[in-house]
């Protein structure tokens, strides 16, 4: 039976929201202001992403060789990689200011150009969501990107006016978690383009041991693995997750953190050994318990969660594909051998049977 959706669901989501995941790789209130003080200050400093590092370092040299600006960087991946921060240390490695805006900030033309307008020379102009920019907006950008010209438009109508505006030379650095949202003409127009990839758990351990020195924490290298492991390859989450551990530690162990302090905290906040929180296992345990692992209908399993459909395709999803734990086929959601496990259930026989074409087992 095909469980996905063939009309509109008349059951209403009844269960917990869950807004406010530890897992969640965007930035809040605190995580902005506690990334200001841990952010790295020069690329020599900064951790992971060691072919965007090195790409970024020769580009950045050449132009501060040849005296000109920097060549526009485009910077794609996921939330929490470090898009912002390597902002800052191009604006840093330049002797540069830096100007911060985001797509949906600039909704209008007239927006961009009064941002564009004010920019000194060589400054630097952080464009973070850069594909969510109105439409106007980004062919407005188009010629302030090659030649550093927009045209502003005064007067309405057939007595409207043209007039060319010259800009300084500038560095546009923008980034995107949807790469494949922007058009190709904007594309093409960075000098540069880098893709962060998700962190290695090595790297993440550096990560966290720098942070915990500039935290005043004390962690050994076990606690710290212990972290790694479950911060789903995201710096931003690696941080934020020792800020509970540590307060834990301070509380129950004298501020010390080592693996067992480590993994009875994120045991507290409901983060498991592989990185899942309520919302996760939540769907896994509906697609496994409810469902016999699928196939079942996205709109079918997030009543079941009692969640949106939005939140369980576009929260928990991502990362149990990430994971292998779940399969998205055309039949539905399944689950995959590794799930079953992960969770220590054993699958039903026909239900083995069933996914013998997808999985191999």
């Amino acid at each position: 039976m095909n469980w996905d959706e063939t009309g509109p669901e008349t059951d209403e989501p009844t269960g917990p929201v869950f807004d406010d995941r530890l897992v969640d790789a965007d930035a809040d209130g605190e995580d902005t202001a506690v990334e200001a003080a841990l952010r790295p200050k020069d690329l020599e400093e900064f951790v992971g992403q060691e072919k965007v590092r090195e790409q970024l370092d020769l580009v950045l040299k050449a132009a501060r060789a040849r005296g000109a600006t920097a060549d526009h960087v485009l910077l794609s991946g996921a939330p929490g990689l470090g898009k912002t921060t390597l902002s800052m240390i191009i604006a840093a490695e330049m002797n540069a200011p830096i100007r911060i805006t985001s797509g949906p900030a600039i909704q209008h033309a007239g927006d961009l150009a009064a941002i564009l307008s004010s920019l000194q020379e060589g400054e630097v102009l952080f464009l973070d969501e850069i594909h969510r920019m109105s439409r106007p907006a980004e062919e407005m950008l188009y010629m302030a990107m090659e030649d550093f010209r927009v045209d502003v438009i005064v007067g309405k109508g057939p007595g409207a006016t043209a007039i060319p505006l010259e800009l300084p030379p500038f560095t546009l650095v923008g980034a995107t978690t949807r790469a494949g949202l922007l058009p190709p003409p904007l594309r093409d127009r960075f000098g540069f383009t880098g893709h962060m990839e998700f962190y290695a758990p090595a790297e993440l351990e550096r990560v966290i041991h720098r942070s915990a020195r500039l935290l005043d924490v004390e962690i050994d290298v076990e606690g710290a693995a212990e972290i790694a492991g479950r911060s789903r390859g995201t710096p931003r989450i690696a941080n934020r997750l020792l800020r509970r551990v540590r307060d834990y530690a301070q509380v129950k162990a004298e501020g010390a953190i080592d693996r067992e302090i480590a993994a009875a905290a994120l045991k507290v906040y409901e983060v498991d050994a592989r990185g899942l929180d309520r919302l996760d296992r939540a769907v896994l345990g509906a697609l496994l318990k409810l469902f016999g692992g699928g196939p079942v209908g996205l709109s079918t399993l997030a009543v079941a969660v009692g969640e949106e459909r939005e939140t369980v395709e576009e929260v928990a999803e991502p990362f149990l594909v990430r994971e292998g734990l779940l399969a998205r086929t055309p039949r539905g959601r399944v689950a995959t051998p590794a799930a079953w496990a992960h969770l220590g259930l054993v699958p039903p026989q026909h239900g083995v049977k069933g996914q013998q074409g997808l999985f191999g087992a």
